[in-house]
């Protein structure tokens, strides 16, 4: 990954589905605004992503309140729909923002693109977890490889900040 503790996160473009299912756009940078943390998951209903990565981080939600965080944002390079979808299967309720990045904006802009096409994947994020406030990366944890998720647990993300 290419963006570092201080830097601030770049201005892109995620897209959602509404409680009508109408597909809308949100600004990074407007789900951050104060204490926030990003979860990047290579892609919605994927093995490491639904059974380690997002359920730890609802099985300790209450601990990230508890940490002062307002904010909980998964990104996957996936549609809206796909996220919506993973969520309600996720029981991801009002806990965890999902939000799709199809065209990968975000994603390249902070350097977490990783070819998986010998998987039959295409282009995906990385594993990682991030820490905002008020728009600034705090903390940073990148996964080496895609089907590990222990540097970005919930377990041992939250143990750090």
């Amino acid at each position: 990954m290419k963006i570092k503790i201080g830097d601030k996160l770049p201005d892109s473009e995620l897209f959602y589905l509404d409680k009508n299912n109408d597909v809308k756009k949100i600004n990074i940078l407007d789900l951050c605004k104060e204490k926030a943390i990003i979860l990047g998951m290579p892609g919605a209903f994927t093995k490491t992503c639904s059974a380690i990565h997002l359920p730890g981080y609802i099985k300790n939600y209450d601990q990230i309140l508890k940490k002062g965080v307002t904010k909980v944002v998964c990104v996957a390079v996936n549609d809206p729909n796909v996220m919506k979808a993973w969520g309600e299967n996720q029981s991801t309720e009002d806990k965890i923002f999902m939000a799709g990045d199809p065209f990968l904006k975000f994603t390249k802009a902070i350097g977490a693109e990783v070819d998986k096409s010998e998987k039959g994947l295409g282009i995906r994020s990385n594993r990682y977890t991030m820490l905002i406030e008020n728009g600034e990366v705090k903390k940073v944890e990148e996964e080496k490889e895609t089907a590990k998720c222990e540097l970005s647990s919930a377990e041992n993300f939250l143990k750090s900040i």
